[in-house]
């Protein structure tokens, strides 16, 4: 299928099967699981994704697509949707196969424009058994950077505290057509079993560590003062039952830390 890429929709296409086997192969994707597949464009992700023996469902909001997904893959365990899929209702799409008993698990080589509302909309409960993006390697680093890691920071926490995050292999701009600008890499999450924190906490969470964040540089107990608005007297209590000293910055708290000190801060304030 030949298709220009739409530059207005963050398309960059990837045709080389050998990478694109080893997309679904990190994506763990395998017999009796359901993917979502966000963005299939001209359909060379979904071959491979089909190939491992999983149902696809794919959501494509470029209407030239459609049709020349439909074909190729009929008669195979595959559904197109139309449509924005920040928009749809992803747990809606594969509720007909969870109700068999079938895990479900999201990949796409996704737009980089939209990256963090995919990501966001993926780790909303309840989980998918896995999360396979294909996204800009700064952005992948930022996510399973450890803490006191320059590419650590909010994102790194957001994510980490509702799952385990790896990054896989990378993938040159010059593999794509029309080639991006930066270099991608392949960022495969897990959700976990039990989220450290938990979905109701999840905005209370991301607001008290991005504030935080906007005064990286400073110590924690300064930066504390600032972002919550609070008095040294009542940071520096806040930061002890929470067993952060208040004299490191917030680029070295992990995230076990931020999550105690959120419950601190929620039942003291």
């Amino acid at each position: 299928m030949r298709v220009r890429a739409e530059k207005s929709l963050g398309q960059h296409f990837l045709t080389n099967p050998e990478l694109l086997a080893k997309i679904a192969a990190a994506s763990e994707a395998g017999p009796g699981d359901v993917v979502l597949e966000i963005g299939p464009g001209p359909g060379a992700l979904t071959r491979a994704l089909l190939d491992t023996g999983c149902t696809v469902v794919a959501i494509e909001r470029d209407e030239r697509m459609l049709s020349g997904l439909e074909r190729p893959f009929a008669g195979r365990d595959f559904i197109v949707v139309s449509g924005d899929a920040l928009e749809m209702d992803w747990h809606a799409l594969v509720a007909p196969w969870q109700a068999l008993g079938r895990q479900w698990r999201v990949v796409g080589n996704i737009p980089y424009y939209i990256t963090s509302p995919l990501l966001e909309k993926a780790l909303t409960a309840p989980f998918p058994a896995s999360i396979t993006y294909l996204v800009q390697k700064e952005v992948a680093d930022r996510v399973v950077a450890p803490a006191g890691h320059d590419d650590y920071g909010a994102l790194s926490i957001g994510i980490q505290a509702v799952a385990e995050a790896h990054r896989g292999f990378v993938v040159g701009r010059g593999a794509f057509t029309p080639p991006p600008k930066v270099d991608s890499a392949v960022l495969h999450l897990v959700p976990r079993a039990v989220p450290r924190v938990a979905g109701a906490d999840v905005p209370a969470f991301r607001k008290l560590v991005t504030s935080h964040f906007s005064y990286r540089r400073k110590r924690m107990q300064r930066a504390m003062r600032e972002a919550l608005g609070v008095d040294a007297e009542t940071a520096a209590h806040y930061l002890e039952a929470a067993g952060i000293s208040p004299d490191v910055r917030p680029e070295v708290v992990g995230v076990e830390e931020w999550v105690r000190l959120l419950a601190v801060v929620s039942r003291e304030s």
